[in-house]
């Protein structure tokens, strides 16, 4: 990660949205600094993209105020296009324009964009450069709106739900261009509900909560926090006899769920856990092995965990 500018990229402070009687954004505040890549990490409904869209002018905040790059994002809105590219989950495009003819106009825009076939290319579209919007698949138009988002070179890129749609492949080429916009110095807040996505291009992450800061850190920051670093779960053919897990080096805690065993701890818990079995007798199957995770975290900060189930906030 380069040297971070002492002045942030992205200020907000107190922002504060409300729609009818349902608050979608509740006090956020984070400071992003130049050449960082920082996550929103929350559920569906957590009021991740109404965040974004008030960092980016396109939403007024009841309350609270931004800057990126010392900009008004609504006052300065003639400045901020020539430094800020958004790309966010329900993009609304020219149904009858091509992705060639998209990028085209886009390019307009902007003293210095970049090729036109190399930006295609790098999202891979170049074999659908020619296809009209609306015959995309919904993974092409998410690789579309990510093309034009940096089109103009921007100094602070907002990325909302990356590679929802995408197949593995694509996955990880838009993870390696993110890599590479953070590499050039570029700021990018990135927006996922992907916890594989956060851990690998987070410099740091805000977990957001019914429209609240939960809690801010590095990745590994936010896990530590769980109180484990590993968890084994098995099924046991017979009853584990009272005790005998709880006093195993390295187990902070043991769940027992019918037949399954989960065991927390840290160390080599996994050998530790197998050979206090077989030393008693106790035949597991099904063992498994993970380590704490964001998931984890977020279900020890707010008591749930970061499942996709539908929420109506934004």
């Amino acid at each position: 990660m380069p040297a971070l500018s002492s002045s942030p990229a992205i200020e907000a402070e107190g922002l504060h949205k409300r729609y009818r009687s349902t608050i979608a954004v509740d006090d956020v505040s984070v400071s992003i600094g130049a050449g960082e890549i920082f996550g929103l990490l929350g559920r569906n409904g957590a009021g991740k993209t109404t965040t974004v869209e008030l960092i980016a002018g396109l939403r007024r905040p009841d309350r609270g105020a931004v800057r990126v790059l010392g900009l008004d994002p609504r006052r300065d809105r003639a400045r901020i296009r020539q430094v800020l590219g958004v790309q966010l989950q329900d993009s609304h495009l020219h149904a009858a324009l091509t992705v060639a003819e998209m990028v085209g106009l886009y390019r307009s825009f902007y003293p210095a964009p970049l090729d036109a076939a190399e930006l295609i290319e790098s999202v891979g579209l170049t074999e659908s450069r020619r296809v009209r919007f609306e015959k995309l698949s919904g993974g092409q138009q998410q690789r579309l709106s990510i093309a034009l988002a940096l089109v103009g070179r921007p100094r602070v890129v907002i990325l909302d739900e990356l590679t929802t749609g995408l197949d593995p492949q694509a996955r990880r080429q838009m993870w390696a261009t993110v890599e590479s916009l953070r590499d050039s110095g570029v700021t990018v807040l990135l927006v996922s509900h992907a916890m594989e996505e956060v851990e690998r291009l987070c410099d740091r992450v805000a977990l957001l909560d019914a429209g609240r800061v939960v809690a801010l850190d590095t990745p590994a920051g936010l896990v530590g926090r769980v109180g484990f670093a590993q968890r084994v779960t098995f099924r046991a053919t017979e009853p584990v006899p009272g005790g005998l897990l709880e006093s195993i080096d390295g187990v902070e805690q043991v769940r027992v769920d019918g037949d399954t065993v989960v065991v927390e701890g840290h160390g080599d818990l996994l050998q530790a856990v197998s050979v206090g079995l077989v030393r008693a007798g106790v035949v597991a199957v099904g063992t498994r092995s993970e380590q704490a995770t964001l998931d984890d975290a977020f279900l020890a900060l707010t008591g749930r965990r970061l499942d996709n189930e539908e929420e109506t906030t934004r």
